[in-house]
């Protein structure tokens, strides 16, 4: 889990303190990964609709801790917590880097996450945005993919994918034929056997030498 998930469930979780006092006492991040369980097991749909899920498991969870409106309350908790979601600092070669390739490419975002492009002001850089939940299946299933290579009017061949998940981002791009880039800040090794990424980089200002436009 990332600092910027981190921070937005600490932010959720304060105003349930103030909300529903009893729901942080009786269900810690434990018994919410239980819970989180057991709402996908009744809806496993879910597993693409993070935003819905997240609203599930909290109203769950108020109900259980006899709390008269419960679905309120999951709608309170997860406006604070998508508040705490767009509070984002980017990394230092991040917009410099999308400036130059939205000049010579079309841009697309895929996520399997619930972050607003537009609310986020990132809308200007891409050309479509999406999601997980908008798509109905998650990376590193092959329809997101797909749908951005239609939206783009492209082929395969003539598409990249830049993401720092080996399996999400890489070996599901390249299970639909388009080439790679494995950001990896880390230096980590790659242990993917049937899988190699097309290039890998450190910083994203390398990709203005990859794609120089």
């Amino acid at each position: 889990m990332g600092p910027v998930i981190v921070r937005a469930e600490h932010r959720m979780r304060d105003l349930l303190d103030r909300l529903v006092p009893e729901l942080n006492r009786r269900f810690d991040r434990n018994a919410l990964a239980a819970l989180r369980e057991t709402v996908l097991a009744d809806e496993p749909a879910l597993i693409h609709d993070i935003s819905t899920l997240r609203k599930r498991i909290v109203a769950r969870a108020a109900a259980a801790c006899g709390h008269e409106d419960p679905e309120g309350i999951a709608e309170a908790a997860f406006a604070e917590f998508m508040d705490g979601r767009h509070d984002i600092e980017y990394f230092e070669d991040a917009l410099d880097t999308l400036t130059h390739l939205s000049r010579h490419y079309t841009l697309g975002a895929l996520s399997n996450g619930n972050a607003d492009v537009a609310r986020l002001g990132l809308d200007r850089y891409f050309a479509f945005h999406f999601s997980a939940e908008g798509v109905g299946r998650r990376k590193p299933e092959p329809e997101m993919f797909e749908r951005a290579l239609v939206e783009a009017g492209v082929g395969a061949e003539a598409a990249v994918h830049i993401g720092d998940h080996p399996d999400d981002d890489i070996r599901g791009a390249a299970r639909v034929g388009m080439g790679t880039v494995w950001v990896n800040r880390g230096e980590l090794p790659w242990e993917e056997a049937d899988v190699t990424p097309t290039w890998t980089i450190g910083e994203l200002t390398e990709l203005q030498a990859l794609f120089p436009g």
